[in-house]
């Protein structure tokens, strides 16, 4: 920007005390136009002349408390954030309306999808991932987060594949050492870069295109996604290897790595975002907690409900007594619970039940279906018959009752369902569930049917009647929901 008279600098642990008070001075005095900088910015010995706009790079690196600190350099600051994957609070505030939000997801020219791997740690796999990005003329980053230990997880791999250079950095490292390590991976006297996570962000070699993630589970899930983007920023196929250690992942880990391999294609930040919110929650919206709470519910769901209300509001109408929907109480001889042994943990088990209960359509319930199967395994009978009685009640709802039970006939072995009809239920829909099936008997605003007529699979033949019930009358014809 030379040729409009604009002066640009930078703030940071590179640069030396004596150039650092210089730069702080012309801040100032308004000598610098535009200055980039580490955290180095929010330091108190900064002080600007007239700040105009602030633009945050990278947001998920800041905290609440950072990023009120930039507003309150000045009462009137306008603020560009950007992010590959918003922090769950940030997302929350845009999806609330509260705050302009821009997606980009065209990716540049020539680009191409990573492909990403889960696998359990082995060296077999890392020796054959660094080797084979070797033979292509390519180099590798291994991504160990210990510092402690990074020394001696270098040392084994040199002797796994001693046919390769290996370089350590870490944030413990002088500047100018750092600087020269990662300048002369840069230059390709290095084939393999064994780093922190201080390479997760800054680092755009176009030559490293296979990423190895030890101890993935550790990791949160926009940070394993900004990792995976150290890689693939050419034309060439890079490749991520994210290992786990542990036996048994816990429910957390196994969800942010199942969606990190889910969302492989290009642009797929904002859909990893939604699934860490979904994961972590929202955090508050005047607090400075960054996650939180919305996970009971899941996201859908409270975006879902948050909406109708604010539409509500806008409106100015309550929903009168009459136009709410019909709630329906469903009372079946069937087993429909979680089990101890099937949800071990007590506050998923809430979490799973509250979901559950947020289900007001076919599509989200079968949603959950997979999500509860993906995360706790097949479903014991207990599980599924609580997914049927959902299903019953969704149905139940479009049929407009407001009770089913079964009750006992004469003796407590024979039993019938008894369905309460509201007063929306029409001549005509009764009349489509008696010609699809005359076994049922009226009687004032209640429909009886004993159990043994309706067949083994009595469950799915009831769910059959519910649909015929909510039928609708057109011109003479019939038509299903």
């Amino acid at each position: 920007m030379d040729e409009f008279n604009v002066r640009i600098e930078m703030l940071s642990r590179f640069r030396s005390q004596g150039e650092q008070k210089k730069i702080l001075r012309d801040i100032a005095n308004g000598a610098v136009d535009i200055i980039i900088g580490t955290h180095r910015i929010l330091q108190p010995d900064v002080h600007f002349k007239d700040l105009g706009l602030v633009i945050i790079d990278e947001e998920q690196r800041f905290g609440v408390k950072q990023k009120e600190k930039l507003k309150e350099l000045r009462t009137e600051v306008d603020i560009l954030t950007l992010t590959a994957t918003p922090i769950p609070r940030t997302l929350n505030i845009s999806l609330n309306g509260l705050r302009d939000i821009t997606t980009i997801t065209t990716p540049p020219p020539g680009r191409l999808p990573i492909i990403t791997e889960v696998r359990r740690f082995g060296y077999n796999l890392i020796r054959m991932a660094i080797l084979e990005e070797k033979a292509r003329g390519g180099q590798v980053y291994f991504l160990h987060n210990r510092v402690q230990t990074i020394e001696d997880m270098a040392d084994k791999l040199r002797s796994l594949v001693p046919e390769a250079k290996f370089v350590v950095t870490h944030g413990k490292l002088g500047s100018s050492e750092l600087e020269s390590r990662i300048m002369a991976f840069k230059d390709g006297e290095f084939d393999v870069l064994v780093s922190s996570t201080i390479i997760e962000n800054g680092i755009d070699l176009p030559n490293a295109n296979t990423l190895i993630v030890n101890n993935a589970e550790r990791f949160g899930l926009a940070q394993l996604y900004q990792l995976r983007g150290r890689v693939g920023r050419s034309r060439r196929q890079a490749y991520a290897f994210f290992l786990y250690t542990q036996q048994k992942l816990p429910l957390d880990a196994k969800k942010r790595l199942r969606a990190i391999v889910e969302a492989s294609e290009l642009g797929s930040g904002f859909q990893i975002a939604m699934k860490d919110l979904e994961i972590r929650g929202a955090g508050d919206i005047l607090g400075v907690s960054q996650h939180g709470s919305i996970n009971v519910v899941g996201v859908s769901h409270f975006i879902r409900m948050l909406n109708q209300a604010v539409e509500a509001l806008k409106d100015g109408v309550v929903t009168e007594a009459e136009e709410r929907p019909i709630e329906v109480s469903i009372e079946l001889p069937l087993p429909a619970l979680i089990p101890d042994d099937y949800v071990v943990n007590f506050r998923d088990k809430i979490n799973v039940y509250q979901k559950l209960a947020g289900a007001d359509n076919m599509t989200y319930l079968g949603e959950l279906k997979v999500e509860v199967t993906n995360d706790y395994g097949r479903m014991p009978s207990e599980v599924l018959n609580l997914f049927k009685i959902l299903e019953l009640k969704l149905l139940a709802k479009k049929a407009n009752l407001t009770n089913v039970r079964a009750e006992s006939v004469h003796s407590d072995v024979e039993r019938q369902i008894v369905l309460t009809m509201s007063d929306k239920v029409k001549p005509e829909n009764i009349m489509n569930l008696l010609e699809y099936n005359p076994k049922w008997i009226i009687s004032g605003t209640k429909l009886k049917c004993k159990i043994a007529n309706l067949g083994v699979h009595w469950t799915d033949e009831l769910a059959e009647c519910f649909k015929k019930l909510a039928g609708k009358v057109e011109r003479g014809k019939w038509i299903r929901e």
